[in-house]
């Protein structure tokens, strides 16, 4: 029976300019390149090295967000994932990380049989850290996050994983079914393969009404968070490299330069 893999992925801004709506808080994506979110690909990445040792591992990415989100799935089956799922509709726009948890939870629902979850730990475009976790709590999961090493037993049910912390880390033991979440230490993503680019791509487009959502709980409306405020931050300006043959003359421009700005 062959071992079945979820990876949750989102398609990202790939860009320091980011535009946002003042109305909604939210970004504005169109005319934006989009990548794979850097964490999520250490997550499929983590699941591609399951499958290269056991070769009848299925691998399922699933994404939500706008028909171009197709573009990721595409990555994502070039790299060597299985099948892409996307869960596209207006319904579910502008959804915070508790509304977006729900259209996963219900897309992972009707997806059916998985051994394990893997997602990465937090988007790039919001840095919550949240949607893993709260997947995990509605599938009722065991889950481990921030997790930068990994190793699964031959019996495909014990997990052993090292999961980063602050000032050091755990040792866990956890069995399948679970989910985790991969931080960037974890690995190194794999490029797409020639044969992946151009081989057959199995990509399925799902809207709320196909998995069933409740739909008082997805989109802008339904979600909890208000956006306070949305801006982007002013550029730093230019730093200034002192150079001088000894550190004394160094120091000697720095002491000059600060006292010229008042700093002391």
């Amino acid at each position: 029976m062959a071992f079945k893999i979820i990876v949750c992925a989102k398609q990202v801004p790939d860009t320091n300019v980011i535009k946002i709506n003042p109305k909604t808080g939210t970004l504005i994506r169109d005319g934006v390149p989009s990548i794979l979110n850097p964490d999520d690909a250490n997550a499929l990445e983590e699941a591609l090295k399951i499958k290269d040792k056991h070769p009848d591992t299925h691998i399922t990415v699933v994404t939500m967000g706008p028909p171009q989100a197709n573009d990721l799935l595409f990555e994502c089956i070039a790299m060597g994932a299985d099948e892409g799922i996307l869960i596209s509709d207006r319904a579910v726009g502008g959804s915070d990380t508790w509304a977006t948890s729900n259209t996963l939870d219900a897309a992972i629902k009707k997806i059916g049989e998985f051994d394990l979850i893997l997602a990465g730990r937090q988007a790039i475009d919001g840095d919550t850290a949240q949607v893993g976790p709260q997947i995990a709590e509605k599938l009722h999961l065991p889950q481990v996050t921030y997790v930068e090493e990994f190793n699964i037993d031959d019996n495909m049910k014990d997990i052993t994983v090292k999961r980063q912390l602050e000032d050091g880390y755990e040792i866990i033991k956890i069995q399948t079914p679970c989910m985790l979440t991969a931080i960037k230490e974890l690995n190194t993503p794999r490029y797409m393969s020639m044969k992946g680019i151009f081989g057959e791509k199995k990509m399925t487009t799902w809207n709320a009404k196909d998995i069933e959502v409740d739909l008082n709980t997805v989109g802008l409306e339904a979600s909890p968070t208000n956006v306070f405020r949305s801006f982007t931050p002013a550029p730093k300006g230019k730093g200034v490299i002192l150079e001088g043959d000894t550190e004394k003359e160094v120091a000697d421009k720095l002491l000059v330069n600060l006292k010229a700005k008042h700093v002391i």
